[in-house]
């Protein structure tokens, strides 16, 4: 690099450093939610950023308003805790300013995952079924990949999954490419289905810095989940979304209605982000009985606003794939136990012989521990039966299952019963015979 360059990257960083965001956070603005206000240069990507920081320190966004002016951003959040209670804890008030006031380029927050020479990263696309979740772990068994970390989506008969691999025998990433090879064509083999039309595909990311919901995101729409299958007879209430021009401020208007639910407000600015289009204004406001409002005022990103039909059909599709996609109707396992190699390979064959078929799931080890939640139901997508968790009992022993979402009750299931469950020896595996068990179950 000559000096020019490095002229150009001291202007840019004090630049940067000069137009860093503002922000203010009060707790005596409003009766019920923590008012954030961050005031900001607007550029391409400035929305996301600050929605991306206050979704992964797990904060929920009650209300917010948007607007630019002249180039500048202005912000404000309402937010609360996930038990809806303002946020007091200082240490906690400090951690968000110091994260939204970071320059946006050095943000590391906390849904960001640093590739490094201890991992290696696979994501894969395909036609969803049931079974495949339980395939490839398999797969990744028999090669001798551990599971580290993985997250799993479907949604319209696709499936999408990012999955944090490391070498059985060193613990470390695997670099060897004959090796990788193999692991490409077995796992691709895995995903094309028979009579499948649609082309899956397999990528090993070389090191680098990725969002995992905004991935999965991206990696989704470019397996078109937005367009429906016209043999599935879905009778689920969708999201309400219109797409409509505002001619004398040269906007498009996109406006949202659905049930409320965690992260809704970043997967959909995530999404429009994605596609391009910019949010110049914009308001969120949840009800009190749970219902989510969304408008945003748009343009692409060439300055213009939509110019056809078939364009705002295609965004109001994506708007609806994106707010169902993390909102898989289904009963929620937690599982909580000792790792070991192989695990994840029994945890899906179980759920597969017991025929449950994972919706949505995030898998994760660390320290010697394994911590994996699954949102399943029955291979017809029907509610899963309260004998078919017991029978999962019956296979499973010294670890924690926690349940749950709408899991019918029976004589066997009494309605006072908590949904929380001890359940006894998992695998009856020797591995698992000095297991500590977790007591402490909300």
């Amino acid at each position: 690099m000559d000096d020019r360059d490095d002229d150009d990257d001291a202007y840019a960083k004090l630049v940067r450093r000069m137009n860093s965001p503002r922000v203010v956070i009060e707790n005596d603005a409003c009766e019920h939610a923590t008012v954030i206000q961050v005031d900001t240069v607007y550029r391409q990507g400035t929305l996301l950023e600050v929605v991306q920081v206050l979704t992964d320190l797990n904060l929920v966004i009650t209300k917010a308003y948007m607007s630019s002016d002249g180039g500048w951003f202005m912000n404000v959040f309402h937010v609360t805790d996930d038990g809806g209670n303002k946020i007091r804890d200082e240490g906690i008030l400090n951690c968000i300013e110091k994260a939204l006031e970071t320059d946006a380029y050095m943000v590391k927050s906390m849904g960001k995952m640093l590739l490094s020479k201890e991992h290696t990263l696979i994501e894969l696309t395909g036609t969803d079924r049931p079974g495949l979740l339980s395939e490839v772990c398999a797969v990744l068994t028999d090669l001798s990949c551990n599971v580290v970390n993985a997250e799993v989506w479907t949604h319209n008969a696709r499936a999408a999954a990012v999955i944090h691999i490391t070498d059985q025998s060193t613990g470390t990433a695997i670099e060897d490419p004959r090796q990788l090879s193999l692991i490409k064509e077995l796992l691709y083999n895995v995903l094309k289905g028979l009579g499948d039309y649609r082309t899956p595909t397999v990528s090993i990311s070389s090191p680098g810095e990725i969002h995992i919901g905004r991935r999965l995101h991206q990696m989704m729409f470019a397996a078109r989940d937005f367009e429906r299958p016209v043999s599935v007879d879905d009778i689920r209430v969708r999201p309400y979304v219109t797409v409509s021009d505002c001619p004398d401020r040269n906007y498009t208007v996109v406006t949202a209605r659905s049930v409320d639910r965690p992260k809704l407000l970043f997967d959909t600015v995530c999404t429009l982000t994605d596609m391009q289009y910019l949010v110049f204004h914009g308001t969120v406001n949840i009800t009190d009985s749970d219902e989510a409002y969304q408008e945003y005022y748009i343009r692409h990103s060439d300055g213009l606003p939509m110019s056809s039909e078939a364009e705002r059909q295609r965004v109001m599709e994506c708007i609806q794939a994106a707010i169902e996609r993390r909102a898989s109707e289904g009963l929620q396992l937690e599982l909580f136990t000792d790792d070991h190699f192989g695990l994840l390979s029994d945890i899906t064959r179980i759920l597969r012989e017991n025929g449950l078929c994972p919706k949505r799931a995030k898998l994760s080890t660390k320290n010697g521990k394994a911590r994996h939640n699954f949102i399943v139901t029955d291979v017809s997508g029907n509610p899963v039966e309260p004998k078919t968790i017991y029978l999962i009992r019956q296979q499973m022993g010294q670890t924690v299952i926690q349940v749950k979402g709408n899991l019918s009750m029976s004589p066997k299931f009494p309605q006072e019963t908590p949904r929380s469950f001890l359940f006894g020896s998992f695998f009856k595996c020797p591995s698992f015979q000095n297991s500590r068990l977790i007591k402490s179950l909300s």
